[in-house]
């Protein structure tokens, strides 16, 4: 078993089982995700270690949790960090930046999450392409999700989709208000970029600044 593995930290164990069998367990990746210091996603038997964010990362992800935290205070669904499990397609998890889940939630797992209404992901160069595809149509596929949000690092983009739309896009920028239905809110998008620090961003504080 996983746990019952010596002389290696928890993530060297899980990715050397996996690589040595071509397979891991979803029973023992969770074992291992209870005690591991590093988070790992699973997919298909295969784990992938998640890489720490930057700053400008951890900034958005903090300013939409806690728009989203304010709004939904007294409602029945909250906003979870990075740090919530997501059961997504067939046998895989993943950790979204920012879930949203409420009281329904078909999970009896306080580790998992399996029925969210609003995903959200920060994307960057690293994680765009996956975050736009094998991600987008996993998430896409979960029966309960309402809006897929995508929020540019480096320059400032916010773009969402939604289910009553077909998943088409729709593209917000500074100035602008992002409308999220699935949790009937209205952002601001430079509410979204507070203290963020990316070429749109200070071109933009600059333009307000003169008037």
């Amino acid at each position: 078993m996983l746990t019952s593995a010596l002389g290696k930290s928890v993530g060297d164990v899980m990715a050397a089982l996996a690589e040595k069998f071509d397979y891991l367990s979803i029973e023992d990746y969770l074992a291992g995700e209870k005690i591991s210091e590093i988070r790992h996603e699973y997919v298909d038997g295969q784990v992938y270690a998640m890489a720490g964010g930057s700053l400008k990362h951890n900034l958005i992800a903090a300013n939409i949790s806690g728009l989203l935290w304010s709004h939904l205070r007294g409602t029945s669904c909250v906003p979870l960090s990075s740090d919530m499990l997501l059961k997504t397609l067939g046998k895989r998890f993943r950790y979204p930046d920012v879930v949203v889940v409420c009281d329904d939630d078909a999970s009896d797992d306080d580790q998992i999450r399996e029925s969210p209404i609003l995903i959200i992901e920060v994307l960057s160069k690293s994680t765009r392409k996956k975050d736009k595809g094998e991600k987008r149509l996993e998430y896409l596929a979960i029966p309960s999700l309402l809006e897929y949000v995508l929020i540019e690092q480096d320059f400032a983009e916010v773009e969402v989709q939604r289910r009553s739309a077909s998943w088409q896009s729709a593209y917000y920028f500074l100035g602008d208000e992002v409308v999220l239905e699935s949790v009937n809110a209205t952002l601001p998008v430079e509410a979204i970029y507070e203290r963020v620090k990316n070429d749109d961003v200070l071109a933009w504080l600059e333009q307000q600044q003169a008037g």
